[in-house]
């Protein structure tokens, strides 16, 4: 598919990034003080039209990759995608494929949407959610988990602000708790972003735990750490969930592409078990 990008970032005599097309919440006024040489400031030079672009390019597929809590700016992003006619992956916790308004309207103009909230190829998600479903099928009660994550990207940092971690903790917390046969009540479960830890760079550390009763209700302990390098661990799935998009639109098919969004995305219109999404998935690519 035309992956064309829909801006290049402008730059100042300096390096310093003046430009990055329509900004509106997508960076965290912290993130002004990244140690990076380069910090983002924005400069006067005009928004950039994303939906002109986007026909300008003839793009099949756009991908969100904003930063966490960046609300308004994944929501710009998709209007563009339905002015311009074309497909959207979401990669972000902002809650589009699996908002049944923003779904409906992309079904509307028969455009393919996967999201949202991109699961790495093997990462801290996808580990838990195994675990979380390994106690379910072994007839384990599960009293209580947490997975504590800490990294030094630029992810990482902007996750510092608390306020714009509200839909990435749900997303989160939502594809674990659908892998136990109940959810665990809120107070027994703490899944999210922890730490900003600069020296671990792209280095992704996980720590899981989870707590319960065997048979005769004696206690079940797993404690698990995983290591990751954080950008490539999801690219892959990315570039997986484009070509389900630019396959749909080959099709003529729109709206939300249930079985990819519930293999690649952590919080999708529906979840399902990981061997019924992958199921459903190559369903879909074996759809003639």
């Amino acid at each position: 598919p035309n992956c064309t990008p829909v801006f290049q970032p402008r730059l100042d005599a300096s390096g310093v990034i003046v430009h990055m097309g329509p900004l509106l919440d997508g960076v965290a006024p912290h993130m002004a003080d990244h140690p990076d040489d380069r910090a983002f400031r924005v400069g006067a030079t005009p928004p950039v039209d994303v939906a002109a672009r986007l026909r300008e390019t003839r793009a099949d597929v756009l991908v969100t990759y904003l930063p966490v809590g960046a609300e308004q700016a994944v929501r710009a992003y998709a209007e563009a995608c339905l002015d311009a006619g074309v497909g959207l992956v979401n990669c972000v916790p902002v809650f589009i494929a699996s908002d049944p308004a923003w779904a409906g309207r992309f079904e509307a103009a028969r455009l393919p949407l996967v999201g949202d909230d991109i699961k790495s190829q093997l990462g801290a998600t996808m580990l838990h959610r195994a675990l979380a479903r390994m106690f379910t099928e072994r007839g384990v009660t599960p009293l209580r988990t947490y997975q504590l994550n800490t990294g030094g990207n630029t992810d990482f940092l902007n996750m510092l602000s608390r306020e714009r971690l509200a839909s990435k903790k749900t997303s989160k917390t939502a594809a674990v708790q659908s892998q136990f046969e109940a959810p665990l009540e809120a107070g027994q479960v703490h899944i999210g972003p922890s730490d900003y830890v600069a020296w671990q760079g792209d280095n992704k550390v996980a720590f899981m735990r989870l707590e319960g009763l065997g048979f005769g209700n004696q206690p079940i302990e797993v404690e698990v750490r995983l290591s990751v390098v954080d950008s490539p661990n999801s690219a892959g799935v990315v570039i997986d969930a484009v070509r389900c998009v630019a396959l749909a639109r080959s099709r003529g098919e729109g709206g939300v592409l249930a079985g990819p969004c519930a293999w690649y995305m952590k919080h999708p219109p529906r979840q399902m078990s990981d061997s019924d999404a992958m199921a459903a998935t190559e369903a879909f690519i074996a759809t003639r």
